[in-house]
Order: C-alpha cells, then sequence, then structure tokens
C-alpha cells in the first residue's frame, strides 16, 4: 500500500490579470483579460499530486466566506483528501496575480484563513501526518507551523520536503530537519544573503552553503536552466530543462515539487526524479492558472517519451 503524500499548506483563490507588460511602480495598465484558479503553493501542490494518480491529503484552512466552498470543492474534485481542511471566522487566503506576455509574473499573497494553521490546529490530523510517505511544506503558512512539523516529521522519521517560498530567512534549527530543500534563485539568495550569478559554479556553490547548514539534500531550482541536484557525498547533478512556450509560470515550482516527491516515492533516483520533476513543471507553464495546469500523469508519460535524453 502507498503511504499518502501530506500536504500542509496555503489554500487560495488566484486572481489573474493579464497584461501587455507588468506594470512599474505606480504605473496603471489596461490589462487583456481577468479569470480566478483555485490556487496557493500547499493547494498547488497538492492538487499536482493527486493530477500524477499519487494518494495525496490536504492540511490547511479555508475562511467561512464562498470563496472557502469553492476552493474545498474545487480540492475535493481534483482528488486530494480535504478531511483536514479547516473552515475558520477569517478571508480565504487571495492571491493578486499580473501575468506579462512571456509568461512572468508578479504576485501578492493575502494569507487570510491560512494565518490560522498553527500548530495547536494540526493536533486532530496527526494519525494522517504519522502515516505519511512525504511531508511537502511552503513558508504560506506560520514558521511556528513549519518548525513544528519538520520536528514531526524528524521524530518519525519522514521525509521532509520544505519548498522556501515566499523568500524569508530560515533558522539553523529548521533547516538541519529538512530532508529536502527545493529553493529557486530569489528564495536561495535571501538564505544566503549573497547574489547568485548565472554560472553552474556559483549553482553549485549555494547548493553547498546549503548542505553545510545541515539541509540533508538540495534541489536548486533555476527555472529555465534547469535544475542541480546536491547530497552529502554525492557528485552534484544537473538537470537541463525541457524547451517548451511558456504561457504562464504560476506554479511551475509547485508542480516540480509534486513531481519530485512522487517519483521519489515510487523509487525513482534522485536524478530520475529530477527528470520527471522538470516534465511535470514543464508541462504547467504550457497552461495558463496554478492549479488547472498540472498535467496527468499519462500526460508526463508522454511527453517524456516524446523528449527522450
Amino acid at each position: 500500500m502507498q503511504k499518502p503524500i501530506v500536504v500542509v499548506g496555503s489554500i487560495n483563490l488566484d486572481l489573474v490579470a493579464s497584461t501587455d507588460r507588468i506594470p512599474q511602480v505606480g504605473e496603471t495598465a489596461t490589462g487583456r483579460t481577468f479569470t480566478t484558479f483555485f490556487g496557493g503553493k500547499g493547494a498547488n501542490q497538492a492538487v499536482a499530486v493527486a493530477r500524477l494518480g499519487y494518494p495525496v491529503s490536504m492540511i490547511g484552512s479555508v475562511g467561512n466566506d464562498a470563496f472557502g466552498t469553492q476552493l474545498r470543492s474545487g480540492l475535493a474534485e481534483a482528488g486530494v483528501n480535504t478531511e483536514y481542511v479547516g473552515t475558520v471566522e477569517d478571508s480565504s487566503g487571495t492571491a493578486l496575480i499580473i501575468t506579462g506576455p512571456n509568461g512572468e509574473n508578479s504576485i501578492v499573497v493575502v494569507p487570510g484563513a491560512n494565518a490560522q494553521v498553527t500548530p495547536k490546529s494540526l493536533e486532530r490530523a496527526a494519525p494522517l501526518l504519522k502515516q505519511a510517505g512525504f511531508i511537502l511544506v511552503q513558508l504560506e503558512i506560520p514558521l511556528e507551523t513549519v518548525e513544528y512539523l519538520a520536528e514531526f516529521a524528524e521524530r518519525y522519521d519522514i521525509p521532509f520536503m520544505l519548498d522556501p517560498a515566499p523568500a524569508r530567512e530560515l533558522p539553523a534549527s529548521l533547516l538541519r530537519r529538512v530532508s529536502w530543500l527545493t529553493p529557486n534563485e530569489t528564495e536561495t539568495c535571501q538564505l544566503l544573503k549573497t547574489n547568485l550569478e548565472d554560472s553552474e559554479q556559483s549553482a553549485n556553490a549555494a547548493a553547498d552553503q546549503l548542505l553545510s547548514r545541515g539541509v540533508k539534500n538540495v534541489v536548486l531550482k533555476l527555472g529555465s536552466r534547469g535544475c542541480v541536484i546536491a547530497q552529502e557525498s554525492v557528485p552534484k547533478q544537473r538537470v537541463a530543462a525541457f524547451r517548451v512556450n511558456a504561457v504562464d509560470t504560476t506554479a511551475a515550482g509547485d508542480a516540480f515539487n509534486a513531481g519530485f516527491a512522487v517519483a521519489l516515492l515510487n523509487g525513482y533516483s534522485a536524478l530520475e526524479s529530477g527528470v520527471f520533476a522538470s516534465a511535470v513543471a514543464a508541462l504547467s507553464v504550457t497552461r495558463p492558472g496554478a492549479q488547472p495546469s498540472m498535467p496527468r500523469g499519462d500526460e508526463v508519460e508522454k511527453f517524456l517519451h516524446e523528449h527522450q535524453r
């Protein structure tokens, strides 16, 4: 029996406006389209896992508003177990997203109910967490909750994947408990308080610095330049990104994390998991929206077959 992936994180409604270019500070731009999508980094990862055909449960909170009902239904319809998605006295989380013509985006997140995903609120879900094959977490819920989950995962020997987004500093005590840290370039710069140059040497050095802080394994996500997989006592491995026509890069990192966790639990090596996750992310950016862009498992297999390396 497959141990489920348990995702603890944010559940948002994304309000997306597309423009010919993302406006500068103080500038008003005329948009081309406006759409709403189900989002939130946690919910995105949960839906991505479900689309890949792997059992997944979501732990989080929605508000007691119309958005909350829609968000819960969206998760359930995608195949995510929502038994531990609570309803709280607050607005549901929202994200205001502006997308440009080449898939680039600018995002403002309003936490709402996500701020109430506290260690206390997780007590009821302890039996589910203990059964997890992987716990996936991001930083759109309180940091104290992330630290609680890292300690929980360490206590019960459960692999713990942390997507350190949005970018912020993290305590060493948390990093030491992370099985897989998956920062992008911006998040890496924030964690290390340094700039990341556009070179393989710079990326490798950054990965080494993260490992030196106690993280067990690192996947450094470099967008169109692929990713670097860094593990202790193992040579670094580079996975090139697949070339696709990007429409919307929203949630590409969430697609990658979901794909990577699913592949590892299906017995793939770290390198094979990186290739699989890159394919999931590549397919996701060819479609608009966060959760609607997540590919099915058969689509990923077909894509990989067509792009054999």
